[in-house]
C-alpha cells in the first residue's frame, strides 16, 4: 500500500469518523441516560444542514453566522420536542418510543421536502474551509482537517463537561441511578432536557460539518439511521469514549473498503459491527446490565 493511499484512507476515514461521532454522541447519551430509543435523532442533523444552507441566503448573514444560528435553532426545536412530546414517553415501552420517534422522523422528512425541496442541497462553506494543505507527498482538503479538529475539540469539551464539572457529576448520578439522584435533590428533568438539547445541537454541528460527505436530502434521517444506530451499539449506550472509538473503528473500516473494494464497503461496516457485538454484546465501552 502506497503512502499516498494510506494517508488518503486515514484522513478521509478519520474525518468521516468525526462526523459520525458528532452526530451519534447525543443519541448515545439519550439512550444511555434517558433510556429513550430516539429514532428521529438524524432529523436534527438534517435540519441543521438545511438551515445552514438556507439562513445565509435568506437573511444575508455571513456563512459562519448562519451555521451558529442553525445550531441554536435546532437546539430550540429539540427543547420544544423534549418538553412537549418526548418526556411523556420516558417511562413507556421501547416499542412506543420507537413508533413515536420513527413517526416523527417521517414527519420531519415530509416537512423538509415541503420547505426545502426534494433535491440534494449543498451547504456553502466559509472561505476558511476551502483550498488544500500541501503535505509534500499529497494535498489534503482543508475541510477534512477542520472537521477532524472540530471532532477532537468536541470530545475534549464533552470530557471536561462530563468528567470534570458539577453538571457531569449530576449526569453520571442520573445515569447510574435516577431514583436515588432525584432523592438527593438532583433535578433529573432538567438534566434530561439539557442533555437532549446538547445532543441535538451536536447532531446539527455534525450534519453541517459533514454535508460534503453525507449530502443533505429529505431522506437523510432515514437513509443514515442504521449507520448511526450501529455506531451507538458498537460504542455502548451512554459512553462518550465508546462513541468516539466506535466511530473511528467503523469510519476507517468503511473508508478503507471504499478505496480498495468499493462494492464491499457497507458489508465491511456492518460485519465489523457484528463481530464487535459478538465479542462484546454491551459494546466496546458499555457496561453489563
Amino acid at each position: 500500500m502506497s503512502l499516498a493511499l494510506l494517508s488518503s484512507i486515514l484522513i478521509d476515514g478519520v474525518a468521516y469518523a468525526m462526523i459520525l461521532f458528532m452526530i451519534t454522541v447525543g443519541l448515545s447519551m439519550t439512550m444511555g441516560l434517558m433510556r429513550v430509543v430516539n429514532l428521529a435523532h438524524g432529523a436534527f442533523a438534517m435540519l441543521g444542514g438545511f438551515l445552514a444552507a438556507t439562513i445565509p441566503q435568506r437573511l444575508g448573514v455571513p456563512i459562519w453566522l448562519g451555521f451558529v444560528l442553525a445550531i441554536v435553532l435546532v437546539g430550540l426545536v429539540a427543547l420544544l420536542f423534549e418538553r412537549i412530546l418526548l418526556r411523556r414517553f420516558y417511562r413507556r415501552d421501547d416499542l412506543d418510543q420507537m413508533l413515536m420517534t420513527i413517526g416523527l422522523m417521517f414527519v420531519a422528512t415530509a416537512a423538509v421536502n415541503l420547505l426545502f425541496g426534494s433535491t440534494v442541497t449543498s451547504v456553502a462553506l466559509p472561505e476558511l474551509f476551502n483550498g488544500t494543505v500541501d503535505l509534500g507527498f499529497r494535498s489534503i482538503p482543508r475541510h477534512r482537517l477542520i472537521v477532524m479538529a472540530c471532532g477532537l475539540v468536541v470530545v475534549c469539551i464533552l470530557w471536561l463537561a462530563v468528567d470534570k464539572s458539577s453538571f457531569g457529576i449530576r449526569v453520571r448520578a442520573a445515569v447510574d441511578n435516577a431514583p436515588i439522584a432525584r432523592a438527593i435533590g438532583i433535578d433529573t428533568t432538567k438534566i434530561y432536557a439539557a442533555t437532549f438539547v446538547m445532543g441535538a445541537a451536536l447532531a446539527a454541528l455534525g450534519g453541517i460539518a459533514g454535508a460534503e460527505l453525507l449530502p443533505m436530502e429529505p431522506t437523510y434521517a432515514s437513509k443514515y439511521l442504521v449507520i448511526l444506530l450501529a455506531v451507538v451499539a458498537v460504542g455502548g449506550n451512554g459512553n462518550l469514549f465508546g462513541s468516539f472509538f466506535a466511530a473511528l473503528l467503523l469510519g476507517i473500516v468503511e473508508t478503507s473498503m471504499k478505496y480498495m473494494v468499493p462494492q464491499l464497503a457497507s458489508a465491511a461496516f456492518f460485519l465489523t459491527m457484528i463481530i464487535v457485538l459478538l465479542v462484546r454484546p454491551q459494546g466496546l465501552f458499555g457496561r453489563h446490565a
